[in-house]
C-alpha cells in the first residue's frame, strides 16, 4: 500500500471553495500533503493546503500542468477541463472521480439521457440546443407549460434553474443549451450520499430530507434522518445504489431525488463530490462525508456511515439587500444553544443568497433539533458592514 501519511505523496484538489476547505480538515488530520488549484486568490482552501496555485479550472494547460505534479487528483467542483483530465489519466495520473464519470454528469442533458439509458427513474424531459429551439418546442406542443427549465452547463445553488409558466418567462432566459423537464408534483426532496472506492467497496449514508427556500431555490434545511417510512427509505437507498453502480464513480456521489405523491422515487440530479446534503455528517455521523471522500479516492477502507445522533443543517446565505465585507450578526447567540456548531467558509465578501457557511444542530430528538434549527435560522443574519 502507498504511504500516504507524513510522506511525499501529494493529493491534488481542483477547486478551493468551502468543499475543498472541509476536505482539507481531513487531510490535515491524516497529514496528507495537498496541492490546490482555484481561480481566486481569496479561496477558502488557501489557508489549509501545502501548496496553493491560482489558475483557471477550465483552461487545459493550467489543469494539465497542475495535475502533472500530483499523485492522485480529485475535484470539489464539476466545472473543470475534461480534456486535461483525460490526458492526465492517459499519462498514468489517477483521477477520481474519473473523467468518464464527470463527462456523463457535467452536462445535465447528458446526465438525463444517461438515466434514461440505464432505466433509472427520472422526470420526463426534452433537450433543446438554444432558446429558439425551446420556443419552437412550445409552439409545436412538444412540451407543455408549466415546466422546469435547466441550463445544461454551469448551474449551481439554484442558478440555471427556472420554473417556466408563460412566454414572458422564456424571454428572460439566457440563450443556451437547456432541458425542459416535466414539473413534478412531489411530496419531498430527498438525497442519499453514496461512497465508492476503486476496489468497489460501497457505503451509503441514511436518507436525508431537504427543505428549500421558495425564492432562491436553495436548500435551507437538511434533515437526517428523513421523516419518511422505512419502506420509502429502502426504496430511495436502492435507487441511489443503482445510480452509483451505473456511474461506476469513485469518491462521494450525492444523489438528489423527488418523492412523488404516489410514493415513487425519481432521480433529480447527482453531484460527484461532497455535497451540501452531507454537511450534517461532520457532527452527526461516525465518519463524515469529507473523510470518506479522501478515503475513497486513496482506496483506503471506508468508515461507518451511521449517524450517532439526529442532525439538521441550516445553510448560512447572504441576506437580501447586503453586499460587501461580511458580518455574522448574532452568531454569539446561536453559539449559546445546545448542540449548535457554526461553520464559516472564509468568504470575505457577502452578497444576496451567496453560501457563506452552515450551522449543524444535533439532538437525540429530531423534532427538537428542527425547532432549534428554526431558532438558528431566525437569529443569525449574514449581513455586511
Amino acid at each position: 500500500m502507498t504511504n500516504f501519511f507524513s510522506s511525499g505523496f501529494t493529493l491534488g484538489i481542483l477547486g478551493g471553495g468551502q468543499l475543498g476547505k472541509m476536505m482539507l480538515y481531513e487531510t490535515r488530520k491524516y497529514d496528507i500533503k495537498t496541492h490546490v488549484l482555484d481561480p481566486s486568490t481569496d479561496a477558502p482552501s488557501k489557508i489549509a493546503c501545502d501548496q496553493f496555485e491560482q489558475g483557471d479550472l477550465m483552461d487545459y494547460k493550467t489543469v494539465y500542468n497542475f495535475g502533472k505534479n500530483v499523485d492522485v487528483l480529485t475535484f470539489e467542483i464539476e466545472s473543470v477541463n475534461l480534456k486535461a483530465l483525460k490526458q492526465l489519466e492517459k499519462e498514468g495520473i489517477k483521477v477520481y472521480p474519473s473523467s468518464d464519470t464527470l463527462e456523463k454528469i457535467q452536462n445535465k442533458g447528458k446526465q438525463k439521457l444517461f438515466y434514461k439509458e440505464h432505466m433509472i427513474p427520472t422526470a420526463p424531459f426534452k433537450r433543446f440546443s438554444n432558446k429558439a429551439h425551446l420556443t419552437e418546442g412550445i409552439t409545436s406542443n412538444r412540451i407543455k407549460l408549466p415546466f422546469v427549465w435547466k441550463s445544461t452547463q454551469g448551474g449551481y445553488d439554484g442558478n440555471g434553474v427556472s420554473i417556466i409558466k408563460s412566454g414572458a418567462d422564456i424571454a428572460k432566459l439566457p440563450d443556451t443549451e437547456c432541458i425542459a423537464e416535466e414539473l413534478i408534483d412531489f411530496k419531498n426532496e430527498l438525497a442519499v450520499i453514496v461512497v465508492r472506492t476503486p476496489s468497489k467497496e460501497i457505503r451509503t449514508y441514511p436518507v436525508v430530507e431537504m427543505e428549500f427556500h421558495p425564492e432562491a431555490n436553495q436548500v435551507e434545511y437538511v434533515i437526517c434522518p428523513a421523516r419518511i417510512s422505512d419502506n420509502i427509505a429502502q426504496k430511495a437507498l436502492a435507487v441511489a445504489q443503482k445510480v452509483s453502480s451505473a456511474f461506476e464513480h469513485v469518491g462521494v456521489l450525492a444523489v438528489e431525488m423527488f418523492l412523488t405523491k404516489d410514493d415513487e422515487i425519481l432521480v433529480n440530479e447527482v453531484a460527484p463530490r461532497p455535497h451540501n446534503s452531507g454537511h450534517y455528517s461532520i457532527e452527526a455521523s461516525y465518519t463524515n462525508q469529507f473523510d470518506q471522500h479522501i478515503r475513497a479516492v486513496l482506496d483506503l477502507p471506508l468508515g461507518a456511515t451511521q449517524s450517532k445522533v439526529a442532525g439538521i443543517m441550516v445553510n448560512l446565505v447572504g441576506a437580501e439587500g447586503y453586499t460587501g465585507n461580511v458580518v455574522y450578526k448574532n452568531i454569539d447567540k446561536i453559539m449559546k444553544m445546545d448542540g449548535v456548531t457554526p461553520h464559516i467558509y472564509g468568504k470575505k465578501q457577502t452578497r444576496p443568497y451567496r453560501k457563506m457557511g452552515h450551522v449543524t444542530i444535533i439532538h437525540e430528538d429530531i423534532s427538537i433539533a428542527r425547532e432549534i434549527a428554526e431558532d438558528v435560522k431566525n437569529t443569525i443574519q449574514v449581513i455586511s458592514k
